[in-house]
């Protein structure tokens, strides 16, 4: 917390504006769209809402096509499903892990080809690294083909010095519980199309008609976020810049203790970007050492130290096994990577003693050298 969240909570009983709506939740979206640079937001329950109510916007119906980053969490491409639609996976490309324009331009030729593009592409700024935005925007615009941004990870990070989520029809955010900036649960719409984001608003909330009863003409939903919650995200956001600043320290004493081994390469960022790094990762490499990824997350485990896999693409997931996929190139870089990723505690209260005592774990797990 940022110390001052009990400032905001206090502010909304005092006024008695608890419910999903109030000066708090119409504040937070005024800051958050001037600190991303648009012209409006929506505040919501989730990010995973988020990209549902940008979905419903963009009028993705049953039978249409999504195109989507495979190596993502499920909530990228869950909505898909929410409306009757149809995911493609799109690969990673290594210099930021995220979708690769070349997998990304070969399957809108060959949905222009059978003359079913997609009505939207959901590019995934992966543990805050933007992706390559120049390349996949000019693609996408090619083929008059809408991005929603998914900057779940990755508010507060920049690509040539613009903010993440501003470069699409839409950009979403999360302020999950650990996300960079939290409101325990919720999320954030945001737009230059002020005229969709009041249909949003229309929409996360029941969609209510404009009649002096309860009047419903088409499927609403219940997507608001409360005015207590927003004001946690008032005080978190004012300590975002502070956050990125942790984070980034965090990775630098990683990047310094452990890059000179043989083994480990970390997630790179991309030149002209600066990455959140909401989560420190990086790869093992088996040719350099006998222990695979699995063997050190157990290792460090036993050491009470909680490191995870980076996400499992989601073409290889049960849920999505049928759903067709675009590789980058000849080699399916999300795949390598998940098989040789790992993601470090990145906390922004990580003490150093408690991250020294991560890179000692490290170190000796891979000092077995075959």
């Amino acid at each position: 917390m940022s110390g001052n969240e009990m400032e905001f909570i206090q502010e909304a009983f005092d006024s008695n504006w608890i419910a999903p709506l109030g000066p708090n939740v119409e504040a937070f979206e005024r800051e958050v769209a001037n600190y991303v640079g648009v012209k409006g937001a929506v505040a919501v329950s989730s990010g995973t809402s988020a990209i549902h109510l940008a979905l419903c916007l963009l009028d993705v119906q049953r039978g249409d096509t999504v195109f989507c980053s495979s190596l993502t969490f499920v909530a990228s491409a869950s909505p898909i499903l929410y409306q009757g639609a149809e995911p493609v996976f799109i690969d990673s490309e290594p210099d930021t892990w995220n979708m690769s324009p070349t997998a990304l331009e070969e399957a809108l030729i060959d949905a222009a080809t059978i003359s079913k593009l997609p009505k939207a592409v959901i590019i995934v700024n992966l543990y805050g690294q933007p992706a390559k935005m120049d390349e996949l925007v000019t693609i996408c615009n090619t083929f008059q083909v809408p991005i929603i941004e998914d900057s779940a990870e990755s508010l507060g990070s920049l690509y040539k010095g613009k903010v993440s989520g501003s470069f699409g029809e839409f950009g979403i955010f999360s302020f999950n519980g650990n996300k960079i900036i939290t409101t325990s649960g919720g999320g954030m719409l945001v737009s230059n199309n002020t005229e969709a984001l009041k249909k949003a608003h229309f929409l996360a909330a029941q969609s209510k008609d404009a009649a002096r009863y309860y009047q419903h003409s088409q499927i609403g939903y219940n997507y608001r976020l409360s005015n207590i919650l927003a004001g946690l995200g008032r005080s978190q956001l004012s300590v975002l810049e502070e956050r990125i600043k942790a984070r980034r320290s965090i990775f630098e004493i990683y990047h310094q203790e452990l890059s000179h081994l043989p083994a480990v390469s970390f997630m790179p960022e991309l030149n002209n970007t600066l990455s959140n790094r909401w989560l420190t990762a990086l790869t093992i490499n088996n040719e350099e050492t006998d222990m695979s990824v699995t063997e050190l997350l157990t290792a460090l485990e036993s050491e009470n130290i909680e490191a995870r896999h980076v996400w499992k693409p989601l073409h290889l997931q049960p849920l999505y096994i049928n759903c067709k996929y675009y590789s980058h190139k000849t080699f399916n870089v999300s795949e390598q990577l998940f098989q040789s990723g790992i993601c470090l505690p990145s906390g922004s209260n990580l003490t150093l003693q408690d991250q020294m005592r991560v890179i000692e774990c490290i170190k000796t797990s891979l000092r077995k050298i075959p």
